[in-house]
């Protein structure tokens, strides 16, 4: 896998030059991107004075433990939903230095995860103007595809929050 594209490293540029002129510390939380995002935003040389951190929350006890994810909103919806998106965005920020912050959860596959198909992902990002919910049906792409898809769409979340 090349790692990242071009147009990938642009985008982290630009979120992390306007999260500069802001003023604004970043963090990420994510769990079907693996730290992806994290990743791609650290690619950027002097992303540490705007990137604070990025949890990478797999599995139930992580979100819990790391980003205070309520259990019993796994238990009721299960972790690909908008309800645990905005509370690992939120979390995010309640546990960094960051204003700042994106929240990926869904099935990167290969297949279906229970009633949740292949390919879906929630996002959720917090800024100081409150949390956003993003859900994307990306189909059956395959691990790699929905992955890349996701970091591509946080990304865009992110420029989104700051412009």
């Amino acid at each position: 896998m090349a790692w990242p594209s071009g147009a990938v490293m642009s985008r982290a540029a630009e979120v992390l030059r306007l999260a500069r002129a802001k003023g604004w510390m970043i963090a990420t939380a994510e769990s079907c991107t693996g730290g992806l995002v994290a990743a791609a935003l650290t690619d950027v040389p002097g992303s540490s004075d705007v990137f604070d951190r990025g949890f990478l929350t797999y599995s139930y006890p992580a979100k819990v433990a790391m980003l205070g994810v309520r259990q019993d909103t796994l238990d009721a919806v299960g972790a690909v939903s908008e309800e645990v998106a905005r509370q690992m965005a939120e979390g995010a920020c309640e546990a960094s230095d960051a204003v700042l912050s994106v929240a990926i959860t869904g099935v990167a596959g290969p297949g279906a995860s229970g009633s949740k198909p292949e390919g879906l992902v929630h996002f959720a990002t917090t800024s100081p103007t409150g949390t956003v919910h993003s859900v994307k049906e990306f189909g059956p792409l395959g691990r790699e595809a929905v992955r890349r898809a996701s970091v591509d769409h946080a990304l865009e979340l992110l420029l989104d929050r700051l412009i």
